[in-house]
């Protein structure tokens, strides 16, 4: 059973990285799933055993990639400060893109396709229930200023990609350090400003 289930994953997770490959060099449209069966070394009837369409196949890999995602941020721990881990957020979720460049692609892709257009409620249910709450927690604890979380998120988000894709570009080299420093900069624009009072002088 264990053996069947094993082979079951690799060949979907095959599916996967093949569908991904080839939608960054294809697009949507010229990636057939007989294309994605040859270049995933799987029979072409035996792919509609795992996905009954090439719709089936794009929405379960979208939910697949932001699984992936979701692994990379910081649970909550009494150790670092949330200051400390957003950053580490931040980075890993900027490492996480430029080692998985196909990916990547894949989400821009898919965020501005028909298919996010006609099903917006498919999510990842894992980055939900932990990106959701690490940002809400911010926002009530007070590091985070107070702002919707539906515009606190593209602020954020764009800033990791666009540091992944000027990274996977070759014009610049981000180490560990330097993803560091942006990531503080991000910081800086969203965490919570200390109230200052205006005082006048006595007259």
């Amino acid at each position: 059973m264990n053996v069947q289930l094993n082979n079951f994953t690799c060949k979907k997770t095959a599916i996967f990285d093949s569908t991904l490959c080839l939608i960054k060099e294809h697009g949507f449209h010229g990636t057939p799933m007989s294309l994605i069966a040859k270049n995933a070394n799987v029979a072409a009837g035996t792919i509609y055993h795992y996905f009954e369409s090439k719709d089936a196949l794009i929405k379960a890999l979208y939910i697949y990639v932001k699984d992936g995602l979701a692994d990379t941020i910081p649970l909550e721990n009494n150790i670092l400060s949330y200051k400390d881990l957003f950053i580490q957020y931040w980075v890993d979720q900027c490492e996480y893109f430029i080692a998985h460049e196909n990916a990547l692609y894949f989400l821009e892709q898919y965020l501005t396709s028909p298919y996010r257009n006609s099903n917006p409620e498919i999510e990842s249910k894992l980055f939900l229930t932990r990106i959701v709450p690490f940002f809400q927690k911010g926002i009530d604890s007070g590091h985070i200023r107070k702002m919707d979380y539906q515009l606190l998120m593209p602020v954020i988000h764009g800033s990791i990609v666009a540091a992944a894709k000027y990274h996977l570009s070759g014009h610049y080299e981000f180490t560990k350090e330097k993803l560091r420093e942006t990531a503080l900069i991000i910081w800086d624009g969203i965490k919570k400003q200390p109230t200052t009072i205006t005082t006048h002088p006595i007259i």
